[in-house]
């Protein structure tokens, strides 16, 4: 649910983890300050995932999943937006140290002027699979995801002929994290999904890590080449997975059941990414590890069980309109299920170090021949 890198783990004491926090953030905005003025280190940043990254795809939806009214978004420059926290998200944070002006649109309210620069398709209550979420309404499931980015890469066509869309397309970057609800909407979930049932974890940790790939691979054939995949986080020290199932006395104070499940996916994902990367030399593809122990980082903040917001025990979600905690850069979650703009922050600075090498390279479209090509759109 978090991905983190090493660093992260031995920042044991509050001073240590802000300090190095921002020295990562620093060294991030330092290393992409060589891109020229105007510039941006990728001409377009693609998104694919959950409600992590989900910016309002899932507003005009029919689910219990959509978060568009206060106090989400209480410290977002336009309020509510549909993010499923109090500010901004990774993916935000991602955009904003790439050097985009202003956050990626969801696919849901994106023009053809916007395929240009970037698409946000993530869709809170999404998984990997088709079926997870179900019982929350509806939700974009990943395949659809890819669905629609085919939508845009059309529209790109159009604009620049196809050639020039699939040079574009090939200096991108596209980042996805997805897999979260397949065990917290889907397996872990025997009331509503079969699967723990007819799998083992081994068995479906198997069938969803192989089930990515392939989804992976279409990505590709759409013409991304250098793509960030996050891997799972400790998804059983959320606070919703706690209050369901328990720790059963482990000394973590997680449910380590769900911890053991995304610790096995990530290997069977990791070993996924090494065979399409070696499969597809001409991609550049980079896993997004988590850390291996969540609760070090945790420790550090000082309220990591419960959220800052006031939940509804149904759906884990903030109670609209309801004033949040005062202090929201010392929470680790906003809601039973997602972290903080302060700890999204944090961690996307740490993330993006392993998304640095995509962009390195890129050669960057310059702000003017996009303006150029925006003009063009909007004289068709």
């Amino acid at each position: 649910m978090l991905p983190l890198v090493s660093v992260l783990l031995e920042m044991v004491s509050r001073r240590v983890w802000v300090a190095a926090a921002a020295a990562t953030a620093l060294m991030v905005m330092a290393r992409l300050s060589s891109f020229a003025d105007g510039e941006k280190a990728v001409p377009c940043y693609y998104i694919f995932g959950d409600s992590l990254a989900d910016s309002g795809n899932n507003n005009m939806l029919q689910t219990v999943a959509k978060v568009d009214y206060s106090p989400y978004g209480v410290d977002f420059p336009r309020g509510p937006t549909g993010r499923f926290t109090n500010g901004r998200n990774i993916v935000d944070f991602f955009a904003e140290y790439l050097g985009f002006e202003c956050p990626i649109p969801p696919f849901a309210t994106a023009t053809d002027v916007d395929t240009l620069t970037g698409v946000n398709y993530a869709s809170g209550s999404a998984g990997i699979l088709q079926q997870t979420g179900a019982q929350l309404g509806q939700r974009i499931p990943l395949d659809v995801q890819l669905d629609n980015h085919g939508v845009s890469v059309s529209a790109l066509a159009k604009i620049t002929g196809a050639a020039a869309a699939s040079r574009h397309l090939g200096q991108c970057l596209y980042t996805l994290g997805a897999g979260n609800n397949d065990f917290l909407n889907n397996y872990f979930r025997p009331e509503f999904y079969p699967t723990s049932r007819t799998y083992t974890v081994k068995r479906f940790t198997a069938l969803l890590a192989n089930r990515y790939a392939q989804q992976l691979q279409r990505l590709y054939g759409l013409g991304a080449r250098k793509i960030g995949v996050f891997a799972l986080g400790q998804i059983g020290c959320v606070p919703f997975a706690i209050r369901r199932y328990g720790n059963n006395g482990s000394a973590s104070g997680c449910a380590e059941a769900l911890n053991d499940a995304a610790a096995l996916f990530n290997v069977r994902l990791k070993s996924a990414i090494n065979r399409l990367q070696a499969k597809l030399t001409d991609a550049q593809f980079v896993y997004i590890g988590s850390g291996s122990d969540m609760l070090m980082m945790l420790k550090a903040l000082e309220v990591v069980d419960c959220a800052c917001c006031t939940v509804e025990v149904s759906s884990g979600q903030c109670v609209p309109d309801k004033a949040p905690c005062p202090d929201r850069s010392s929470y680790v979650f906003w809601d039973w299920f997602h972290p903080t703009e302060a700890l999204n922050s944090v961690t996307a600075a740490a993330a993006f170090e392993a998304v640095r090498p995509l962009v390195a390279h890129s050669s960057s479209v310059g702000e003017s021949s996009m303006l150029r090509l925006a003009a063009a759109v909007q004289a068709m």
